[in-house]
């Protein structure tokens, strides 16, 4: 296989709208766990295909897919007009064959549990028995709404029929189904592909018409049936959307509790395929955790927390109702309840940030408390110093966003407005209820506030 790799290509058929998902968002835009279902039918082939070897077929709104998945952008093929399969493998036929292939694996870019181990069989047996046309076919218990593979006596196949095109009773109780995955000999289907016609209800070019052309010129087709394997279906729905996310769920779930990670209430718990979890973290759901996220042993996340593209260190506490995305946080922090940490934030080690505290863009340095009721942006705070309750860095002058840097050791307290930009000197100390709006020196101590008065009221007898 290894001498035909640059012979043999994929091709991803991913224009459709996806009507039936009553949705704006391109249809292999919908995500699972966080990821767009094209990611995963990527991730799939890429197991056993170069990325230069893959190609994408994109139509409606191919801009948002190019914007949002950069691997479809060197290897992009235009269908302007959405006109079926077919139409599609001829859109990128011309491409295929400059770039000397001699084979293309034709998949659906909406088909997330894709797998290419059980594919594969059928294109070993293609490429030695040189069979020019195979496709994968599954039986469904209600093949409703599916293309029935229609056989003669002998078992071989002759055709398939669309849902919207069958007219007999019989053919409608066929349980085999044609799942869209084709592999295909590019130079001896050229005269059959451009063949086609859309002389049906849908007024589309079908590749599953190419069956009945080979089968007309006595040429085998086979096709590879993988008995009661759902999941190579397409997602046309919302509610098989939800399914396969289910599915997903619970593989990823269950594969992480062989690995020695403990999660509590596992059904409940939703972590992305691109995220990594050491043994010995222990989690309690409902619990989400998406993107490139990574979570190191001995860290433990209590429950009704969510987590994107961040990196836990190691014997961290993420204590319930906390939101963590684009944030680094070092060994040993507790983080919550109720706190948010926003991109761009690092928290080097031992840190405490606590409840309803928000931080966004800001570097902590080890043994930082922020434990109450604060909002800390652009900021830079040093080693040991404390936070008081109620702080807020005022970074946002109506146009531009400045930065505030405190050194170690300061203890600011609480009740404070820091207005941007300043700079706040090492061991330095923050009256209670002050507006700070010029540095303070090393060691100094600041307050900004007027003088208490006392004032007899007048009392209506």
């Amino acid at each position: 296989m290894r001498a035909l790799k640059n012979k043999i290509c994929a091709l991803v058929l991913s224009a459709g709208k996806g009507t039936r998902m009553k949705s704006e968002l391109p249809k292999v835009l919908h995500r699972l766990l966080g990821e767009p279902m094209l990611w995963y039918v990527d991730k799939s082939l890429k197991g056993y295909f170069d990325p230069r070897d893959i190609f994408y077929v994109l139509g409606y709104k191919s801009h948002m897919i190019e914007q949002s998945l950069d691997f479809v952008r060197e290897n992009k093929i235009y269908q302007k007009e959405q006109l079926g399969t077919g139409h599609a493998l001829q859109c990128a036929y011309d491409q295929l064959i400059k770039k000397g292939y001699e084979w293309v694996l034709v998949v659906n870019g909406d088909v997330p549990l894709l797998d290419m181990d059980k594919i594969w069989p059928m294109i070993d047996r293609a490429l030695q028995q040189d069979i020019h046309l195979s496709f994968l076919t599954i039986n469904l218990d209600d093949p409703t709404g599916y293309g029935r593979v229609l056989r003669n006596e002998m078992g071989q196949v002759v055709g398939i029929i669309e849902q919207k095109d069958i007219q007999n009773s019989e053919i409608e109780k066929i349980n085999e189904v044609n799942c869209g995955i084709y592999f295909i000999n590019l130079k001896e289907v050229k005269d059959y592909l451009f063949k086609l016609d859309c002389n049906n209800k849908q007024g589309e070019y079908y590749l599953t018409d190419l069956i009945e052309l080979f089968v007309g010129d006595k040429k085998e087709v086979y096709a590879h049936n993988l008995g009661k394997q759902k999941e190579f279906l397409g997602v046309n729905s919302c509610s098989e959307l939800a399914l396969c996310d289910e599915i997903l769920q619970k593989k990823i779930v269950e594969e992480l509790l062989n690995k020695g990670v403990l999660i509590y209430r596992p059904e409940l718990v939703r972590i992305g395929p691109r995220v990594e979890v050491d043994s010995g973290v222990q989690i309690t759901g409902p619990t989400e955790i998406y993107g490139k996220s990574s979570i190191s042993k001995g860290t433990k996340i209590d429950s009704h927390v969510w987590v994107n593209d961040s990196v836990i260190e190691e014997d961290c506490k993420i204590l319930s109702f906390s939101h963590i995305d684009g944030t680094h946080i070092g060994k040993g922090c507790t983080i919550g309840p109720f706190a948010r940490l926003r991109p761009g934030t690092e928290l080097v080690s031992d840190i405490k940030v606590g409840n309803f505290v928000e931080i966004k863009k800001s570097i902590l340095q080890k043994g930082v408390k922020a434990s109450h009721l604060t909002y800390l942006g652009d900021s830079f705070i040093g080693e040991g110093t404390n936070i008081g309750a109620g702080t807020i860095t005022c970074n946002y002058d109506g146009k531009n966003k400045h930065q505030t840097y405190i050194g170690k050791d300061v203890f600011v307290g609480s009740n404070t407005s820091l207005v941007a930009p300043l700079k706040i000197g090492d061991r330095a100390l923050i009256g209670a209820g002050s507006t700070i709006t010029k540095d303070v020196p090393e060691g100094c101590l600041a307050v900004a506030r007027q003088r208490q008065k006392n004032i007899t009221r007048k009392i209506k007898k």
